[in-house]
Parts: structure tokens; C-alpha cells; sequence
């Protein structure tokens, strides 16, 4: 059972250099890398936004027609400082997801972790899928104590980005 854990959220080349990125995703990736080398965490999880060539016809592409995170493309891999730091630390799982939140992630962490563990989130885009995952993993393990590490994030815009936070926050969701 691990006691402190990181999430690192949808750090993909469509997000941080892609369609759907932009200079505050680029920025924060050198802050994520050094988090995810040196946070001395007993696991990390990391979420992977996971969609398919119908996109377009699904809700959310209809809501957002970006192509982005298709499945086996450039795009939705990891992009290359994150995988490089994930594979230095050696001790990840990448949980494949397709919407915002991953139910998934809050059951793994249900049965990974202590009730009362500590988590670290970082990741993209803090206003749609970090706060959907953090949400997803404080309602699902109460007592967890969350915390999401603002300067590696990123929003879909600066205000955004902030609105969230303050999102987070009112929900017992901490950040630094």
C-alpha cells in the first residue's frame, strides 16, 4: 500500500506542443520532469487522454472539434522529458482514459493506497482534466490529502488555469 503518491495528468504532445497546447503547457514541463525525478514518491500514476478516429462524432468532439490524443499517434504519446523522467523513477503505471476524469484512476487508488496517503497532482489542463481527476480521486478516497502543485500545470489559459485552483480548493483539494 503506498502512503505518497504523484498523478501526473495528460502530459502529451497534443497538449503541451500540439493542437490543444499552449506556452503555459510548454512552460510547465521542465517543473513536472524535476517533481517526477526527485519527489521520492512510493508510486506514480499517470493518466493518458486516449481517443480513436471517430472522435469527431463522439460528444466531446462535437463540443471540441480538435482532433487530438488518437490513439498510436505522435500526439498522444508522452512527451519525451516526461517519459524520460518517468522511466528514471521506474515505478509508474500510464492509465489510459477517454474524457476528462478516469474513474479508473480513483478505484486504483482505492485499493493502491492508504486511506489517509498523500497525493501530488500535476499535469494538463488544469481548468478540464486535472480538476476532473482530483475531483474524481478526493471523492473517491475522502481522506486522501491532495494537493495539486500549481507551477507544474497549466490551464487552457492563465485565468482559466486559476479558476480551477480556486475550484480545487473550496473542494479540500490543496495547492502549492
Amino acid at each position: 500500500m503506498h502512503s505518497r503518491v504523484l498523478i501526473v495528468v495528460d502530459m502529451q504532445n497534443d497538449f503541451i506542443k500540439g493542437p490543444l497546447g499552449n506556452p503555459e503547457c510548454l512552460s510547465a514541463v521542465p517543473a513536472a520532469a524535476e517533481i517526477i525525478r526527485n519527489g521520492g514518491y512510493d508510486f506514480i500514476y499517470v493518466t493518458a487522454d486516449t481517443h480513436y478516429e471517430d472522435y469527431l462524432s463522439t460528444q466531446e468532439g462535437k463540443n471540441l472539434p480538435v482532433k487530438h490524443c488518437i490513439s498510436g499517434t505522435e500526439g498522444w504519446e508522452i512527451v519525451p522529458e516526461i517519459r524520460n523522467a518517468l522511466d528514471s523513477a521506474g515505478n509508474y503505471r500510464i492509465i489510459m482514459k477517454n474524457t476528462f476524469g478516469s474513474a479508473e484512476l480513483g478505484k486504483i487508488l482505492s485499493r493502491e493506497c492508504l486511506a489517509d496517503s498523500e497525493a501530488d497532482i500535476i499535469g494538463v489542463c488544469t481548468d478540464i482534466c486535472v480538476v476532473s481527476n482530483a475531483l474524481i480521486a478526493k471523492s473517491m478516497n475522502p481522506e486522501m490529502r491532495i494537493t495539486v502543485i500549481s507551477g507544474a500545470c497549466a490551464g487552457s489559459s492563465p485565468e482559466k488555469h486559476y479558476a480551477a485552483l480556486e475550484t480545487m480548493r473550496s473542494c479540500q483539494i490543496r495547492t502549492a
